[in-house]
């Protein structure tokens, strides 16, 4: 009888413990980062290459918007920005001057995206617009269409790799 008793007890005493750690990690957990611990803290330069293949006007429109909201982020803590944006696939559709082939509906907001390719390239920290010429040759994208802005390059992969092997983080939005 007495060891179910210490069986019990032990038990008892585990769920206590486990409901204990259980209830306690989100406050244990929670840390906002000091000035100094932030994941940034020293941090001079952002090298940043994004892979970019969005190919509906709306969805490329609120990545370009965040992309500079990041770039502005940077800045705000005294980071330099070196953002490359590598266009590929459907998004290639939307580095050109001709919006014929888009859907009527999508006109518009794609009009909007080449006002802010235009406005990024000339942005502090924009270092580069890619269109990957393989991509283009895929999305039957004529060379002359391509906006002014934007640099065609061989082949979107590799300036990929070449950035990616100079320190640039990838990101894949």
């Amino acid at each position: 009888m007495a060891k179910q008793v210490s069986i019990v007890w032990k038990v008892a005493l585990a769920l206590l413990l486990g409901a204990a750690v259980v209830f306690a990690a989100p406050v244990l957990g929670a840390h906002a980062y000091a000035a100094d611990d932030s994941p940034v803290a020293g941090l001079k330069d952002a090298k940043v290459a994004f892979d970019i293949t969005a190919g509906d006007p709306g969805r490329m429109l609120n990545i370009l918007n965040t992309i500079d909201e990041t770039r502005e982020g940077f800045l705000k803590h005294g980071i330099a920005p070196h953002f490359v944006l590598a266009f590929r696939g459907p998004a290639s559709l939307l580095t050109q001057t001709d919006t014929a082939r888009l859907k009527p509906e999508d006109r518009e907001s794609a009009a909007k995206v080449a006002a802010k390719l235009k406005q990024l390239r000339a942005a502090p920290g924009i270092e580069r617009l890619d269109q990957c010429s393989i991509a283009m040759r895929g999305q039957k994208v004529d060379k002359a269409q391509v906006l002014p802005e934007v640099t065609i390059v061989e082949n979107g992969w590799i300036t990929l790799v070449g950035y990616q092997a100079r320190g640039y983080a990838y990101i894949a939005p």
